[in-house]
């Protein structure tokens, strides 16, 4: 059975999307970078604070290999797994990889609460989302299927692409 496999921008649903997508098809939830926090001892942005966006995207690497190879999962990655072409090549092997979309706007407002965005810890936040949705927009553009998520319910996003997987 393939792998769902979410990417996208932060704040575009990939974790509550996956988990409930997860339940509803009655299959394994992993969160990347889940697994990169249990496996270092500590917080995303702690990695990127103390060791660097090059360390973090390595150890991302090596995590997107692990979990691609695993069979029936829904799998959520962090938003930057695109930047690396082998990541996608990867997560393509054995899943259908979903990109989830949404507006800057609701991106903002679904990320303004958490400190825990190591890269929107800056000065004007939606400059700097509306400046990383056009670098990575060719890099989401590889994924299998696109789906909009501004203006729907979780519900509503798991339904589309649960008709994206059955074809």
């Amino acid at each position: 059975m393939k792998n769902i496999v979410l990417v996208g921008f932060m704040g575009t649903g990939k974790s509550v999307v996956a988990r409930r997508l997860a339940r509803r098809l009655d299959m394994k939830f992993i969160s990347s970078d889940d697994i990169i926090e249990e496996k270092e001892g500590r917080k995303i942005a702690e990695i990127f604070e103390k060791s660097g966006e090059p360390y973090f995207r390595k150890i991302e690497k090596e995590i997107t290999a692990q979990v691609s190879g695993l069979d029936g999962a829904v799998i959520a990655t962090g938003g930057g797994v695109v930047l690396d072409e082998e990541n996608i090549t990867a997560l393509k092997k054995n899943g259908v990889v979903i990109c989830l979309n949404a507006d800057p706007q609701t991106i903002y407002e679904r990320t303004k609460k958490h400190k825990h965005r190591p890269i929107l810890n800056v000065e004007r936040p939606i400059d700097k989302i509306n400046e990383l949705l056009q670098l990575r927009a060719p890099f989401y553009a590889r994924a299998d299927h696109q789906v909009e998520t501004t203006g729907k319910s979780v519900d509503q996003v798991v339904s589309e692409i649960i008709k994206i997987y059955n074809g």
